[in-house]
């Protein structure tokens, strides 16, 4: 029996995983929490394992499933090659294996577009906080721990209490529990 699933990604700006897929049925969803940036989506993974010849894998977008043109062409192929149709709801496309040449033309100019759109918006965020900067009105983001908290962070994993914890107990990440040990942090 043929299933449909639903891979869903996202990242931490937009959490709102319900509208991506709205309306479509499937069988099971896999969704990745995680930025764009990042490589690692293990349910990404299951997915592309999990599913059979046959089956259809429906996603919002091409830019909810890869963020560069080189994964995107990665994953179709890797998905087609177990004949395994991707459906990307957004742009209206199908892929299935036995495209034509220009299915597979239109994956390529779609997914540079998508690509294209993400570095223009990068740039222009950039640009933004540069003009904001001069005009003095962008501070940047607040620092998660203050200078007291930073000092009882260090003084309690120097003690040998794991990072782990401190993170859960100040509510902020391992990865910035680590920097605030970094010798050279201000």
């Amino acid at each position: 029996m043929t299933q449909t699933f639903g891979y869903i990604r996202v990242s931490t700006l937009d959490q709102n995983t319900i509208r991506q897929l709205d309306g479509e049925q499937f069988d099971r969803v896999f969704t990745d929490k995680a930025s764009g940036k990042d490589q690692n989506r293990p349910e990404l993974a299951k997915l592309i394992d999990f599913a059979r010849d046959g089956d259809t894998v429906l996603v919002h977008s091409m830019d909810r499933l890869a963020r560069n043109l080189d994964d995107l062409r990665a994953i179709v192929r890797q998905l087609t090659d177990k004949k395994v149709q991707v459906r990307f709801v957004k742009e209206n496309l199908t892929f299935t294996g036995d495209d034509t040449a220009m299915a597979t033309f239109l994956l390529s100019v779609m997914g540079a577009f998508a690509e294209f759109e993400r570095a223009l918006i990068r740039e222009r965020q950039r640009e933004g906080i540069t003009l904001a900067k001069k005009a003095g009105v962008y501070k940047g983001r607040s620092k998660a721990l203050n200078d007291e908290q930073a000092a009882e962070v260090a003084r309690r994993s120097a003690a040998g209490e794991a990072k782990a914890a401190l993170a859960r107990e100040f509510g902020v990440s391992r990865q910035t529990i680590y920097e605030y040990l970094q010798p050279d942090h201000h």
